[in-house]
């Protein structure tokens, strides 16, 4: 027992000093979506949203801080990222939109296994800052679906692109540059899903 011991000690010793010697994570600035969105004072409708995670492609399927520097290269912030991948935002987003506006009240999430009337769902196709020569802006491309619940039939859809020019490359303005950027989208989005949902038959 005791040379067992003996063999193992100068191991672990080891191991221990490769631990201490390895490269350090880099620390990395968390940032949520800001928003500066009002709150509406429409009359409530009779019927129940739940919001879905749009699909999207594998690199902004994460909370990397996408930017494409130039033609097809995406890329992103180094040491910066978001609280939460992409899609996560923009359904959190649009979620927090749908509840300033007010007029639809029943709301839940694809989180939840909850029975609503309609989905909102789609393709997020972009969610970068991307730069234009000298210039760089942020770019959100969303194709929304909203589908009937009882038959899974897709009620409308529709393609939201918002282009957002800033005049600051540093990371906290191009989150601000974001903020503005899904304030647009969410205006939009909110308007034409309670549109489009009060004229669809809910069966």
């Amino acid at each position: 027992m005791k040379r067992a011991y003996l063999l193992i000690a100068p191991l672990a010793l080891a191991v221990l000093s490769a631990c201490s010697i390895l490269p350090k994570a880099d620390p990395s600035d968390v940032y949520r979506l800001p928003s500066s969105q009002a709150s509406g004072q429409g009359s409530p409708v009779a019927w129940s949203l739940r919001l879905a995670k749009p699909q999207t492609s594998e690199f902004l399927d994460s909370p990397r801080i996408a930017v494409v520097p130039q033609g097809n290269l995406i890329s992103s912030y180094a040491q910066s990222r978001w609280s939460d991948p992409a899609p996560v935002l923009l359904r959190n987003r649009l979620l927090d939109g749908f509840q300033r506006d007010g007029r639809v009240t029943l709301l839940s999430t694809d989180d939840t296994n909850l029975q609503a009337d309609f989905e909102l769902g789609g393709q997020l196709q972009a969610f970068q800052s991307e730069y234009r020569g000298s210039a760089v802006e942020v770019v959100i491309r969303l194709d929304a679906r909203l589908v009937r619940s009882s038959d899974q039939r897709i009620i409308a859809a529709k393609r939201f692109e918002v282009h957002q020019p800033i005049n600051d490359t540093q990371v906290p303005a191009v989150v601000a540059g974001f903020g503005l950027a899904g304030d647009a989208l969410n205006k939009q989005v909110v308007e034409w899903a309670v549109q489009q949902g009060n004229t669809a038959p809910k069966r």
